[in-house]
């Protein structure tokens, strides 16, 4: 039987070249049009585009173009198709429906109606009931509806022909088969493999190029492995004519892997990934000859064991982020893989697939070509480099600098009218950290701090009506804005997103440590008033110092002298650091994180402190209150607004809490001493309770420092006292 036309979807940007591999395949017609093609030729031509196509995603047999304004269109216009010439009363399957209309509002309503129509048709012909399987029919039919017309088809694949069934281990956000191939094809590797030149892969992930890249090189049928198709339960299915196209791609397979095939090599520094890819290679019946091993982007070398062809490829998926603080983390990893690029394989091709060509600019690198396609629904780019000699690349990567635009023009003239206004209080009062930057224009929704000569800016999480897309381009641009003005800091600029945290998840690293471009052990020295204190930009959410209580601690140091003080909530005890520059005869500082404890046992030694006159617990502070022990003259109670961690046996929320954690502090302060009450909730009440029974001062206003007068309510704090006995 000769078929007229199928219709061979694929993914959107790939048009084009499935048009030419179809029509390599034996179509005698072929036509292009949106996420696929249509096609025509002989008998066997939708056999061998199943088994030969590396792009298509299915192959589908149309059926009938229906006109559908009610239910009931649906259900006559199915019913008016032969199902008996295409499956049996025995033959299992299923119907995808996609597409809405005011008639069919649900894809589910709709396949029902088609399968009752299927069901009824048949069974009223030959009194036997099709069974449904929605997981693995022996044939599919595909419904799609648009403007009131819904197009039925056979699905001959049987399911998305990116499915070749060598993929045994996943990782995340893999690339999909077709869409491996389909980078290939535009990276030009056919040619290269052709030559005699070698692939790489040096981010192989779970090899799907390095697996797509020897099928090709080998004259390997991608479908070969796959164990089911819908048309081997069609009842028009030539069994003859499809073995013998089998056995044809079975022998050009062994033909393919008898000669000499180029080196192909794939690289990831993660050990698990290069296992999935050690499976799936295996998988695929090609262990002898992919290798892949783990290996980080800094070691990333020219093949120099076996002589080479030709000029090779190095084609590659790096990750690119989805927010603000990962993008930042990558952007080491794509200039290091485009200098090593550049030095290494002067000759070869570099193709980089990305989704976010901001990060691409990392790379150093002037495009050749450039090839708009997409990642599953993620717009993204293959860019392709022809590596030149180091110093012919570097000349002709010499650009002058590019103009600001007039959103970035305007976000720097509003940082240096911030750094204007702050310049003389900072140079009077010796503040090397401070915030510049906080939301001052809506569009930029960051904040900006200093920390000398270092800088840490935080992107408060957009809300879900933003664009992403739009979200993205501000943050580049704030990037910009912050490169110019500051250039001497351009390798400090440390980039995060700002999350509510809960429970445990504000003491853990924000990379994990089998990241590659994970950058622990980050800390660095800087100075408050006479104090040292760590501060660490890349390694957690915050930093180590809360810029805003500047005031607050210079309080405590003014108050300490020849005090005994206790440091609740102590964090990494910078407080306590200053009552003990201020005088303090000793000093306890109560935390439930060891991470912060240690963190402020550093900063005791930056400072020189007595560890024996100043000491740390690892306590919940709330226990540890109820329990009342010791005698204290200065009380810092500086609570979180929420906290759930499992080390607390309580949930601690602040509004409700605050009149019982006051009342113990107080049980706990020496005649004539002080405590100073703080938190960061903005819609904080101190209740009646805490006011009419001690002498309660509210000092908020005193305590916001020049930097913060913009944000006025970033905390609140008080003076409490016990009243005079009347």
């Amino acid at each position: 039987m000769s078929i007229p036309e199928v219709f061979v979807n694929c993914p959107k940007g790939l048009e084009s070249l499935l048009l030419a591999e179809v029509l390599a395949l034996g179509a005698a017609s072929a036509r292009e049009t949106v996420a696929g093609v249509y096609a025509s030729g002989p008998p066997e031509l939708a056999y061998r585009i199943c088994l030969w196509s590396r792009l298509a995603n299915r192959v589908l047999l149309p059926l009938a173009r229906l006109e559908v304004n009610s239910a009931d269109d649906l259900y006559r216009g199915a019913g008016s198709i032969q199902w008996l010439e295409h499956l049996d009363a025995d033959t299992s399957f299923a119907v995808d429906f996609a597409g809405r209309s005011d008639a069919i509002r649900h894809s589910q309503f709709g396949a029902q109606k088609i399968k009752d129509a299927v069901v009824d048709q048949i069974q009223g012909l030959t009194g036997a009931r099709p069974s449904v399987d929605l997981k693995k029919p022996d044939l599919r039919i595909n419904a799609y509806l648009a403007r009131d017309r819904v197009a039925l088809s056979l699905d001959l694949s049987g399911g998305s022909l990116h499915r070749r069934g060598y993929r045994q281990v996943m990782v995340p956000a893999p690339l999909k088969e077709n869409l491996a191939a389909a980078l290939l094809l535009r990276a030009g590797w056919p040619e290269v493999a052709a030559g005699g030149g070698a692939l790489i892969d040096p981010l192989c992930g779970s090899g799907t190029l390095l697996v797509e890249g020897t099928m090709m090189a080998a004259d390997i049928a991608p479908g070969l492995l796959r164990q089911h198709y819908g048309f081997l339960r069609w009842r028009q299915f030539d069994r003859q004519l499809w073995h013998s196209l089998r056995a044809e791609a079975e022998a050009r397979r062994e033909q393919g892997l008898a000669a000499e095939l180029p080196e192909i090599r794939g690289y990831d520094k993660d050990a698990r990934a290069v296992a999935a890819a050690e499976a799936n290679i295996a998988a695929a019946g090609l262990e002898k000859v992919v290798r892949v091993s783990p290996r980080p982007v800094s070691a990333l070398k020219r093949p120099t064991h076996r002589a080479l062809g030709g000029a090779g490829l190095i084609l590659t998926n790096p990750p690119y982020g989805e927010r603000w603080g990962e993008i930042e983390e990558l952007r080491p990893l794509y200039r290091e893989l485009g200098e090593l690029a550049k030095r290494e394989f002067p000759g070869w091709k570099l193709g980089v697939f990305t989704g976010n060509p901001d990060l691409a600019q990392e790379l150093r690198l002037r495009a050749d070509k450039t090839y708009n396609l997409y990642n599953g629904t993620i717009p993204a780019r293959l860019l392709m480099f022809a590596l030149r000699d180091a110093d012919r690349q570097s000349a002709e990567q010499e650009q002058p600098p590019r103009e600001l635009s007039a959103n970035v023009r305007m976000l720097v003239n509003r940082l240096e009218k911030n750094a204007r206004r702050l310049k003389p209080w900072l140079a009077r009062e010796g503040v090397s950290c401070y915030r510049l930057y906080d939301s001052d224009l809506p569009e930029y929704a960051v904040a900006v701090d200093v920390y000398g000569d270092a800088i840490h800016v935080q992107e408060y999480a957009p809300p879900a009506t933003v664009d992403p897309q739009a979200a993205r381009r501000r943050l580049g641009e704030v990037r910009q804005a912050l490169f110019h003005l500051f250039p001497e800091s351009r390798e400090r600029i440390v980039f995060k997103e700002r999350r509510r945290q809960s429970g445990e998840s504000q003491y853990q690293p924000l990379s994990p440590q089998n990241s590659p471009w994970s950058q622990k052990g980050s800390g660095f020295v800087v100075s408050e008033g006479p104090a040292q204190v760590e501060v660490n930009l890349k390694d957690y959410l915050d930093t180590g110092l809360f810029l805003d209580h500047r005031p607050v601690r210079e309080m405590i140091r003014s108050l300490a002298r020849g005090k005994r003080f206790l440091n609740l909530f102590c964090y990494t005890a910078v407080a306590t650091v200053h009552a003990a520059l201020g005088g303090a005869v000793s000093s306890l500082s109560i935390d439930m994180s060891n991470t912060y404890l240690d963190w402020a046992k550093r900063n005791f030694d930056l400072n020189k402190m007595d560890r024996a006159r100043h000491q740390t617990l690892r306590d919940d502070c709330l226990e540890w209150l109820a329990q009342g022990e010791g005698s204290y003259d200065l009380i810092f109670l500086d609570p979180p607004t929420f906290s759930n961690s499992k080390i607390m046996t309580e949930v601690l929320d602040v509004q409700r809490d605050h009149p019982d954690m006051i009342a113990r502090a107080m049980a706990l302060l020496a005649p004539g001493g002080t405590l100073i009450f703080s938190n960061n909730f903005r819609r904080f009440k101190m209740a009646d309770g805490v006011t009419e029974r001690y002498h309660v001062e509210d000092i908020s206003p005193r305590t916001i420092p020049p930097d913060f007068e913009r944000n006025p309510k970033i905390h609140r704090c008080w003076l409490i006292r016990a009243k005079a006995l009347q």
